[in-house]
């Protein structure tokens, strides 16, 4: 059977007519399945790399100086959860920087492999208190040393490392940009996996028992140590200026059982300067005390340890970003 002209005409103008319905019908359900998953979702991920490079170069300078280099890798991974009352955040911190002088080898300068999770719940969506369990965990990549000796290390990978796990309630103001943790029941437990620093008792680890008489070890020092304690933490963050971005950090944790007041102090402060997308310089300063970590000094070619001392450190970088 032949189809007329005017017939064919109205076939093929159905058929494509349904084709194109058809196609804007699976276009609508993709759109509205993507519409969907964005609002089911809970989860909201950020990921910040940076890079930050200083130098400084003499050539025939009359007041002298030596050349210097120093670069900064780092990155911050966030994972958060909010769902109602319900509210879930993962931090992920790493950070390493190294320096080269003329004359000097290469020494390290920054080391951090750090991983923040709390946990909260709150009984309405009106009142910024949650009731929290956090969980931190510290250590470092590689080992440090108290330069000039590169001989002896006094700390390594694990040795030491730090776990905090307790129980409180947390603050969380997201219109002030401000956060406060309270925990009346946190234990902290201090890793030195290696044995000769755990042997010299090290960042307050029981150390080794020898006999008087031969020197003899007689019992290995312990690896590791436990604490039950009270912690404070605190973080607030701010735009000081347009582009210039305050942020301090307070840590605060003392010991029941042992020195009950003596407490540590771990307190950053970051200033960033955005210049632009890509683009940014920061000063960093790093304040932190525990009587439990005993300082090295490099007397008449031996290195010596000393009782606590108050560590400082403060970083200008200037450098590159992604996020993603």
């Amino acid at each position: 059977m032949r189809l007329s002209p005017l017939a064919l005409g109205l076939f093929l103008l159905f058929s494509v007519s349904s084709i194109a319905q058809s196609v804007d019908t699976i276009q609508s359900k993709k759109l509205d399945s993507a519409i969907v998953k964005k609002v089911v979702t809970h989860w909201e991920r950020k990921n910040i790399v940076g890079f930050d490079l200083n130098e400084i170069a003499f050539v025939n300078w009359s007041a002298g100086g030596n050349s210097a280099i120093s670069g900064l890798l780092k990155g911050t991974f966030t994972r958060k959860y909010e769902n109602g009352n319900l509210r879930w955040l993962n931090e992920l911190i790493v950070r390493y920087g190294v320096s080269k002088q003329d004359g000097v080898e290469l020494r390290k300068t920054d080391d951090a492999f750090q991983f923040n999770s709390t946990f909260g719940y709150r009984r309405d969506t009106t009142t910024n208190w949650f009731h929290s369990a956090k969980f931190n965990f510290n250590t470092q990549f590689t080992s440090g040393y108290s330069y000039p000796n590169t001989d002896i290390a006094i700390s390594k990978p694990f040795a030491p490392a730090y776990t905090f796990l307790g129980i409180g309630a947390e603050y969380n103001n997201k219109k002030y940009n401000l956060q406060l943790y309270i925990s009346p029941l946190t234990l902290k437990n201090t890793l030195v996996l290696d044995q000769r620093l755990a042997d010299q008792g090290a960042f307050g680890v029981h150390k080794a028992v020898y006999d008087a008489v031969t020197g003899v070890k007689i019992e290995d020092g312990k690896n590791s140590r436990t604490e039950l304690g009270f912690l404070f933490t605190s973080g607030y963050k701010k735009e000081l200026f347009k582009n210039i971005n305050f942020e301090n950090k307070l840590n605060l944790y003392t010991d029941y059982i042992n020195n009950f007041g003596n407490i540590d102090v771990d307190w950053q402060v970051q200033l960033d300067f955005i210049v632009n997308k890509y683009v940014r310089a920061n000063i960093n300063t790093h304040l932190i005390y525990d009587h439990d970590i005993k300082a090295k000094e490099e007397i008449n070619g031996q290195q010596v340890t000393v009782g606590p001392k108050v560590q400082f450190k403060q970083m200008l970088g200037v450098g590159l970003i992604y996020s993603f």
